[in-house]
This record gives structure tokens, sequence and C-alpha cells, in this order.
């Protein structure tokens, strides 16, 4: 027992050498750039992030994102570094993004990252991402929808209006619906499709049901626009003119069939009388799906003899 311990001992020691002796060749390998760069506003803050960290060997230095940059290190003015990344950097977004893979390729949430939108549409890992700073914008929860708004300027308009997912409220986020490193599902979408993704919250509506509603089993987004509408629980419309894009509203002249008399029972109603209230969901109330059998027979309009 006790050589065990010894040997422990002995091992952790050449650990913590290794280490120091590690991090003193990534802190050599940084001394050229640190040279210039020593009291760079934009650069000195790494040194408190992950890719700044200097106590293991293992981690990158400036060149492994930059480059050895040779030519930058013997006439700065004149010539960039082998990579760059900023807004103006004229390095390809495939080269830069490369850059990150290199590290970065093994997670699990990059899997789908070939062919994505994200990456079809020239999008560098760096457009979203802050490496130099502590503070990831787009990886706090709170500040990771300006990070998307800026481009996606037409969902920044939808979730300031009155019915909306509680972004600006700091509640929820991006990330918890859209997976933007890609996806198997569609938008980008955490799970294999839109329903599957909003059932992780939506749990009641998923069923299954006796009658189901059909535009619920297909897609949720037939009748709700998730990131916000004018109209109450994100509805695209307001009932009954949302109900009507696919019913014909009770009371419609239709030819009769054989047989068939017009329901009286929906006969008067008409523009004022269905507005009252909550409109279809007067009768309708589960429009989810229910045990129930609709409020109506689904030849509504008519009653067989």
């Amino acid at each position: 027992m006790k050589f065990l311990r010894q040997a422990f001992v002995m091992l952790a020691l050449y650990s913590v050498i290794a280490g120091i002796s590690g991090g003193s060749s990534a802190l050599a390998a940084d001394k050229k750039c640190a040279d210039c760069h020593d009291d760079d506003e934009m650069v000195l803050p790494i040194g408190k992030t992950r890719h700044g960290t200097q106590a293991d060997g293992r981690v990158p230095v400036c060149a492994a994102c930059h480059g050895s940059s040779e030519g930058h290190m013997k006439n700065s003015s004149k010539v960039k570094p082998d990579r760059t990344f900023g807004k103006k950097s004229l390095t390809s977004v495939a080269e830069r993004n490369a850059a990150c893979l290199s590290c970065h390729d093994k997670d699990s949430q990059r899997s789908h990252w070939a062919g994505s939108a994200h990456d079809t549409g020239d999008v560098a890992c760096t457009s979203c991402h802050t490496i130099h700073r502590g503070e990831d914008k787009v990886r706090n929860k709170r500040t990771q929808p300006e990070v998307c708004f800026t481009c996606h300027k037409e969902q920044r308009s939808q979730i300031n209006k009155p019915s909306h997912h509680p972004i600006i409220e700091g509640k929820m986020t991006c990330s918890d619906c859209h997976n933007v490193h890609g996806s198997v599902g569609p938008k980008l979408m955490k799970q294999d499709s839109v329903n599957e993704t909003c059932y992780t919250c939506h749990m009641e509506k998923r069923g299954p049901f006796v009658h189901s509603h059909e535009p619920v089993d297909e897609d949720c987004s037939i009748c709700h626009n998730p990131h916000g509408t004018t109209a109450d629980s994100m509805l695209k419309t307001r009932p009954p003119y949302l109900c009507q894009t696919c019913h014909t509203p009770h009371g419609a002249v239709q030819p009769l069939l054989a047989g068939q008399t017009p329901a009286p029972n929906v006969l008067g109603w008409n523009g004022s009388t269905i507005l009252q209230g909550r409109a279809c969901m007067n009768c309708h109330t589960q429009v989810h799906g229910s045990n129930n059998p609709s409020a109506t027979n689904p030849t509504s309009q008519f009653l067989f003899r």
C-alpha cells in the first residue's frame, strides 16, 4: 500500500512538471506576438479565456488560429497575419472556420455543421463568437438574441410583438429551439421536426387523441408564428379568420346533396354573431385534439333526414 502511495505521488509530481514545461513552451511561442500586442485592447482580454489559458501546453497559442504569420512578424505594418478573423478579413470564411474546426470538430453539437444553413450561407464562427473576450455574448442566455438579431432582423421585429415567446424577458433564448451549428430538422430545429421541438415544452399538446386536428399533427407553424404576432397565443391571425383559411364558415351556401336539408342549428351564424367571444373556440374548445367528438357534425352545414 505504501508503495502504491509513493507511486501515485511521483506520478502527480511528474504531471505538474510536464504541465509547467508545456506552459512555458506555450508562453515562449506567444512571446513574439506579445512583444507588439502587449497593450492591445482587442488582444489582452484573451488571457482570461479558455483559449488564452497557459497552464496547459496543449492550449493553442496565437499561431494555432492565426498561422505562423512570419511575414507579419517581419513587417507588421504591411503584411497581415496568415489568417485574420475581423469583419474586414480577407481570409475566406472556409479557411477561418477550418481553423476553429481543427479543435472543435468532435463536439456532437457540430456533427451536422457541414451543409447546414449557416455553413452554406458563409457564416464564420467569429460572426457569432467573440474569441478574445472573456464574455462571449452568444453563449450568454440574456445577450444571445442580440447576436442572432444582427442578421435575423425579421425575427427581431416579430419577437417585439405583443404575443411572443419570453425571449426579450430573458426566460428563453434562440438556442432553446435552434441548433445554430446544424441539425437534421428544418430551420436548424434542435429536434427532427417543428412539432417535436414544440413538444419539448408543450407536452400536453402531443396527444395521442381520439380526435386529432390535422394541422396540429402536421406542423404547429401552420397556425402559429413562434417568434411573435399581434394575435393571442402567437396565432398568425385571429379566429375566426385563421380557422376559415381551411374551414368553410358555418352558414355558407353550398349545393345540397340528395337527402340533405340545411342544418337549423348552424343557420343564422353570420359575421357579427360568430365574432362574439372566442369565435370558433366557443364550441371547438380543444382545437389541438380531444377524446371527445367535435362540437358539430363534420358536415356541419347540414343534417341528414
